[in-house]
């Protein structure tokens, strides 16, 4: 054993022979040898976390005692909130985050340049990957045509961003772009881009292994945890900061473990398994802690249905979903074609290391819980939440019950369709969609909707005509073992036709209805709905015609398809009829375990994905024809309206400023419980009465060329004129009004952005209220820009989720938490009160300070609100305007010690 001696104390580093190979690493037992502590017991996902620090220990930003606090946490039993600086190895992206977050990177070598600094010291000193797979949207569907078309129409609606793109591919190092039409970011994650044992020089110049950790600009990046790669999502303002060197300031989780025993019984899926632990997790309640799975049950669940589970983390409300290493981790990187030293590096290091999973793994965890997944039955989950849990057997009813309580609308209310011989109502299916890498990552059950399809389209069933369906694998692999299998064919025969490679309606890019379904809709005031295979169901993500989202396994997504309602019980009654007029049960259709296992077994094969994954990086020939400028700035076009310089750093002072106290502070918008971040910054698109549609009519833009929220993320005016703007937000300040309205300074209902703007003129600062949960969903930074855009100073909630909580404090908002049982409700807020806030001046982490809200009547409440800035780091992020503003001005200011 070498022992490599730091500032204060000793690393550890061993070599390490595995294959053809030897290797140094960084030891676990060997620090507990050194009396570093006992870590003997931790978790393997806390374990990565570990040897992070001992990695990267210098005394300064990572010392002994980060190192010692992980034994204090097994001691004391699984909790030592410590704040420690976590460094992962790469970023990942995808377009719609991707986009802004190189905006950034081009404006902040604008501002350095400003500031006196060199422009080429804004570049990522850690790997990055960007994946374009947000873009492509549902336009054409239901023939052979329509994938072409759809690629088509996303390269001439994109064309300035993906000029944007392949420029930063060029100006920046360690940054490589996945082109369009390739696949899902964290599907191709999953099948390639991860090592699950990562290699490189560390800081010493020693070539070293270690575990393979990221964080990406997507909230799903925690899929690549079914791997054992420890990742999360995080907003693309903490990801630049990660990329520019900045280490991830966080505190020493605690990790929930969840036993798995048994197995699943036959005619149930890895989806329906994933549904009952989000709803499981979810009321447990396990925001910003890792969760870890374990137990015999994992001898039996394939890592594609590990891939599922930890994709749903964000759903259930977790920073991550984690499952350690063991031999069913070691066959998937076989199939996926890695290679056999990376294979054997990966088996050798994890059972040297203490990352293992064997019939002995038995960690210490915060807190436990179990499920047998022999009591799994099929099920699905909405309508607006992915936590809302219905078994199959009782979706009619609970449909039924959501019309009556939730939506308040009767049933059975018909509408003709114009030109059609059908009518709609409430239930009606008008979106079936095999969308989202959550289950088109995993061939079991894509495999399993093929075998659905087949079956049906042999007895002759159809997909009903009201039906908008759609196929969008996460990976072009999907589409070569339905090839191999013969499957796609007969998925094209009820209308299931490759419709392109990317998140589609998953993130609400399922494209235009039918315009007269959308009118009929309209007409009766119906409740649409769409059963889709993806993560998320929020209110107003998937397409502004529907009101009622289901999640649900791909098979599934085939048999509401086929059913063509809700109002319907897929478990007993007949879901279609033959033309010879015999009744069709969903028994009929389905196949066994052992039918998809079989056909998995000779179609899911090493040189499938060896083949689809050898020029990733190449795109085909519309991806090669995008020419760029050969520049270390960016050359803003002035007439774009798809990217555009943000005002962040412009006329940025050298020095930061102070923490100032609210005063006198308006209130913006009234909100309730589980305001997501698409209802903050929606993601889909908008109409031409909007601020942003406004905006864009103004300079030319055709409807038709609005295309989304998310494809214009570049520029700051579309979306400043977004937040809040989903068309499901209530503001509780107005009495039953959807949308993105709230009173302006002089009373009247107007659209939030006006009145923000109209408040900024008059330099009056803003709050926001909210319930629980405020911020759930994606890792949206542009939910935090946009407050922050908008003269937000601070959001005061009863709970934030762990990613909006973050990146509110990057942009310099601060985010407040209700104390001592106070609520926007228990206090009577109407959205008419003045608001003044203390004690920031000389705040310290997570303090609780004084609150003055003044009534309309000018009677005053006094009340304690606990400050969510959490650590110290962040404290200094709020004093510089930001985390991106911290680490500018610390770059400047390296660049003038240089040149002395």
């Amino acid at each position: 054993m070498t022992i490599i001696v730091g500032q204060d104390t000793a690393k550890t580093r061993k070599t390490l022979s595995a294959g053809t190979q030897s290797i140094a690493y960084y030891s676990i037992p060997a620090a507990q040898e050194a009396g570093l502590g006992d870590f003997s017991k931790l978790p393997a996902a806390l374990k990565v976390v570990l040897e992070n620090m001992l990695r990267f220990e210098d005394g300064k930003t990572v010392t002994v005692d980060d190192i010692k606090a992980f034994a204090e946490w097994g001691a004391k039993g699984g909790k030592n909130p410590r704040e420690i600086a976590y460094r992962p190895a790469r970023v990942l992206m995808q377009d719609f985050t991707g986009v802004p977050a190189v905006v950034d990177l081009a404006a902040m070598r604008d501002g350095l340049v400003a500031l006196g600094g060199d422009a080429e010291k804004i570049n990522p000193l850690n790997p990055v990957d960007l994946v374009i797979d947000h873009s492509v949207m549902i336009d054409e569907f239901g023939n052979p045509r329509a994938f072409q078309m759809n690629v088509d129409r996303e390269y001439e609606r994109n064309m300035e961003r993906y000029t944007f793109l392949k420029w930063g591919q060029k100006a920046f190092n360690n940054f490589r772009v996945v082109p369009p039409g390739t696949g899902i970011c964290h599907q191709v994650n999953l099948e390639y881009l991860s090592q699950t044992v990562w290699t490189d020089k560390d800081q010493h110049g020693h070539e070293v292994a270690y575990p393979d950790t990221l964080v990406g600009t997507d909230s799903h990046t925690t899929m690549v945890n079914g791997m054992a790669v420890l990742g999360w999502g995080v907003g693309g303002i903490e990801a630049e900061a990660a990329m520019l060197g900045q280490p991830i300031s966080m505190l020493i989780p605690e990790v929930v473990g969840f036993e798995l025993t048994g197995r699943m019984m036959e005619g149930t899926t890895g989806t329906d398994l994933v549904l009952k632990v989000v709803e499981m997790l979810r009321t447990k309640g396990v925001v910003s802690k890792f969760v870890e799975f374990y137990g015999e049950g994992l001898d039996h669940l394939p890592l594609a249905d590990r891939a599922t589970i930890a994709n749903m983390a964000p759903e259930y409300g977790a920073t991550c979903g984690f499952f350690p290493i063991d031999g069913e981790t070691l066959r998937y990187l076989r199939t996926t074609g890695r290679d056999e030293d990376r294979i054997a590096l990966v088996e050798a290091y994890a059972k040297e290391n203490g990352m293992w999973r064997d019939a002995d793994y038995a960690p210490i965890y915060t807190d436990t819980l179990s499920l047998d997944m022999g009591t799994i039955v099929p099920a699905i989950s909405g309508p607006k939440r992915p936590q809302d849990y219905v078994a199959l057997t009782g979706a009619k009813e609970a449909f039924a019950s959501e019309m009556a309580n939730t939506f308040k609308r009767p049933m059975g209310k018909e509408v003709v369709v114009e030109g059609e011989d059908y009518t709609l109502e409430s239930g009606k299916v008008v979106i079936a969609s095999i969308t989202s890498c959550t289950n088109t990552s995993n061939p079991y059950v894509m495999i399993g909707a093929g075998l659905v399809a087949r079956k049906a389209a042999a007895l002759g069933l159809d997909r009903k005509p009201w039906v908008k369906t759609s196929l969008a694998p996460g990976s072009q692999v999907v589409s070569a073992y339905l090839e191999a299998a013969g499957l796609q064919e007969d998925f094209d025969k009820l209308g299931f036709n490759l419709v392109g490679y990317g998140c589609t309606t998953c993130i609400g890019n399922s494209g235009p209805l039918q315009p007269e379904i959308s009118s009929a809709i309209a007409e009766g005031d119906l409740v649409a709905t769409s059963v889709l295979s993806g993560n998320r169901n929020f209110e107003g993500r998937i397409s502004p015609d529907v009101r009622a989202n289901y999640l649900a396994s791909p098979p599934l997504v085939v048999a509401y398809a086929l059913a063509g309602t809700m109002d319907i019980n897929l478990a007993t009654d007949p879901i279609a009829q033959t033309p010879d007029g015999e009744d069709v049960y969903l028994k009929d259709i389905w196949p066994t375990t052992q039918e998809v296992a079989e056909l998995v077994e000779l179609t899911v094969t090493r040189e499938a994905f060896q083949t689809k994954y050898a020029d990733v990086f190449k795109g085909d020939e519309k991806w090669q024809g995008v020419e760029i400028t050969d520049s270390q700035t960016y050359d803003w076009p002035p007439t774009s309206t798809y990217v555009q310089n943000p005002p962040y750093f412009q006329g940025m002072s050298p020095e930061p400023g102070v923490i100032s106290n609210i005063e006198d502070a308006k209130v913006l918008a009234l909100l309730g419980d589980m305001i997501t971040t698409d209802h903050i910054s929606p993601a889909g698109s908008f109409k031409e009465s909007t601020p942003a549609g406004q905006y864009l009519v103004e300079r030319q833009v055709p409807v038709r060329e609005f295309n989304s929220y998310g494809s214009r993320r570049g520029n700051h005016e579309v979306m400043m004129r977004g937040t809040f703007a989903n068309i499901r937000i209530k503001n509780e300040m107005l009495d039953g009004v959807e949308g993105g309205y709230t009173n302006g300074p002089n009373g009247g209902q107007t659209s939030i952005f006006d009145a923000a703007m109209a408040y900024q003129e008059a330099g009056t600062p803003l709050v926001i209220f909210g319930g629980e949960q405020y911020g759930a969903g994606s890792s949206r930074d542009w939910a935090a820009k946009g407050t922050a855009l908008l003269g937000v100073k601070a959001v005061i909630a009863e709970s934030f989720e762990r990613i909006h909580r973050s990146n509110l404090v990057g942009m310099g908002v601060i985010p407040f938490e209700f104390t001592n049982g106070d609520t926007r409700k228990s206090l009577g807020l109407t959205g008419e009160e003045t608001v003044s806030i203390s004690g920031l001046d000389t705040i310290k982490p997570l303090e609780e300070v004084p609150c003055t809200i003044t009534m309309a009547d000018g009677a005053v409440k006094e009340i304690t609100l606990k400050c969510r800035i959490d650590t110290a780091i962040e404290i200094e992020y709020i004093e510089h305007g930001g985390v991106l503003h911290y680490v500018l001005r610390d770059l400047a200011k390296d660049s003038a010690i240089a040149a002395e």
